[in-house]
C-alpha cells in the first residue's frame, strides 16, 4: 500500500473517531501520535520524537511544547497540539513564542484535523505569521498529499522543503491577489486589458465602464474551466456497480454514508444494479446505470462545506448546503424524481400523422384536417380513380 492509500484510509479512520474525541489528550493519543507513526517516525523513542519537550521563554522557565522532532538532540520540527474541536485561529502565538527560542526549523499547529505548517522564510529564527502549507483531513488532494510526503522520516530534507515552501508561499500570495481582483479588480488590472484593445485614453469613466464587464468576463471563465475540468474527470472517471463500492479503498465513511442515504431513497424503486457511483478528485456522483450523463446527484465536502448537488431537467447543478448527512433526506422527492426522468424518459420523437393518398404516380401527402384540404383529398381521390 501507497502512502496515498494509507493517508486516505488514516482520513476515514479519524472520520469514524471524531465524535468521540473531546480532550486534547484524545486528540493526541488517537490521531497525532498514530499519524507521525505513519509518516515513519519513532513515536515510543523521546530521543526522536520528544513529548513536552521544553522551551524556555526569556525568564519564563519549564515552557514546553508538545511534540518535537530530534536529530541527534536538536529540534528539527515543533508541534502544538489542540483539541480536535478547537479552531486554530488563536494559537499560533504560544508556537511564534516556541519557535523563536530554538534551532527548529519548521513548527505545526495542529487540531488533529487541520494542519498549519510555519517556517521562517522573512526573518531566520522568526516563524513567519503566515503558514506556507496547510492541509484538511477532510479535503486530501493529491497535491496535498505529495507536500506532506516531504516530512516522513524517510523524504526529510530540510533544503528541499524549504525551497518548496518559498515557492507555495509565493503562490499563495499569487492566488489571493488573483481572487481579490476576480471579486474587484483595481484600476491598474483593468488598465492592463484595456491595453492594446482599446485605443482611447482610459479615464476613470471608461474604467468603471470596463471594471464590472471585466469581473464578469474572468469569473465566466473561471465556471467554465470548472466545468470542462469536471466533464474531463466524468469521462476519465471509473465506475463502479452497487456490489462494489463498500469495498473500495478510496471512499471515506462519509462518503459510503452518503452513498447508503441515498440507496435508502430509492430502494423502493430502484433495481440492484440501477444505481452506481463514479469518485473523482472533487466529488462522488452516484449515477443511474453506470451514465455519467445520467447523474442522479453529486456529494462534495471540504473543510468550509458540505454540498449536495442535483441536477435540474436541463442537468444544470443546484447546490444544497448540508449541515449533516441527515440533512439529505430533506431532498428525498427531488432525488427520486430525478431517479424517475431517467428511469421513465420522455420520447423526443415525433410521429407522423399525416395521411397519405397511394396512387402509380407516387404517394401523395393529405395536408390536414381543414375543409380546403379535405377537398384537395377529393379532389386527388376522384382524379385517380376516373383514371
Amino acid at each position: 500500500m501507497d502512502f496515498q492509500e494509507e493517508l486516505k484510509n488514516f482520513a476515514s479512520k479519524i472520520e469514524s473517531l471524531k465524535d468521540h474525541i473531546h480532550t486534547e489528550e484524545a486528540t493526541k493519543t488517537s490521531i497525532i501520535l498514530p499519524l507521525f507513526h505513519l509518516l515513519g517516525y519513532d513515536i515510543f523513542n523521546p530521543a526522536e520524537f520528544c513529548p513536552e519537550f521544553i522551551a524556555d521563554v526569556g525568564i519564563k522557565k519549564g515552557e514546553k511544547v508538545d511534540y518535537a522532532i530530534l536529530n541527534n538532540g536538536s529540534p528539527m520540527i515543533l508541534i502544538e497540539v489542540k483539541c480536535l474541536n478547537q479552531k486554530l485561529d488563536k494559537h499560533d502565538s504560544q508556537l511564534f513564542r516556541y519557535f523563536a527560542t530554538t534551532n527548529a526549523k519548521f513548527a505545526i499547529l495542529t487540531n488533529g484535523l487541520q494542519y498549519r505548517f510555519y517556517t521562517d522564510l522573512k526573518e531566520p529564527n522568526k516563524m513567519d505569521k503566515d503558514p506556507f502549507f496547510q492541509f484538511d483531513f477532510s479535503d486530501l488532494t493529491s497535491d496535498k498529499i505529495a507536500t506532506l510526503e516531504q516530512f516522513t522520516k524517510k523524504n526529510f530534507n530540510v533544503k528541499s522543503i524549504v525551497e518548496s515552501a518559498s515557492l507555495m508561499q509565493y503562490a499563495s500570495y499569487f492566488k489571493s491577489i488573483f481572487a481579490e481582483q476576480l471579486s474587484n479588480p483595481s484600476d491598474d488590472f483593468i488598465k492592463l486589458f484595456l491595453k492594446g484593445i482599446f485605443p482611447g485614453t482610459k479615464t476613470q469613466a471608461v474604467i468603471e465602464k470596463f471594471r464590472p464587464i471585466l469581473k464578469d468576463s474572468l469569473n465566466q471563465y473561471i465556471d467554465e474551466l470548472s466545468t470542462q475540468k469536471i466533464l474531463n474527470e466524468s469521462q476519465s472517471a471509473t465506475v463502479f456497480p452497487a456490489q462494489d463500492e463498500i469495498f473500495h479503498p478510496n471512499l471515506s465513511s462519509s462518503q459510503l454514508e452518503f452513498y447508503r442515504i441515498i440507496k435508502e431513497i430509492l430502494s423502493k424503486d430502484a433495481a440492484e444494479n440501477d444505481i452506481t457511483f463514479k469518485i473523482t478528485e472533487t466529488y462522488l456522483a452516484i449515477l443511474y446505470r453506470g451514465n455519467s450523463r445520467k447523474w442522479i446527484c453529486r456529494y462534495m465536502e471540504n473543510s468550509s462545506q458540505t454540498l449536495l448537488i442535483l441536477p435540474d431537467e436541463n442537468k444544470r447543478e443546484l447546490r444544497y448546503r448540508l449541515n449533516n448527512l441527515e440533512d439529505i433526506k430533506n431532498y428525498s422527492s427531488n432525488i427520486s424524481e430525478i431517479f424517475y426522468r431517467y428511469q421513465n424518459p420522455v420520447s423526443t420523437e415525433v410521429l407522423d400523422t399525416t395521411q397519405h393518398l397511394y396512387t402509380k404516380w407516387g404517394k401523395i401527402a393529405y395536408p390536414g384536417e381543414n375543409r380546403s384540404a379535405h377537398l384537395d383529398y377529393q379532389y386527388y381521390r376522384d382524379l385517380t380513380q376516373n383514371l
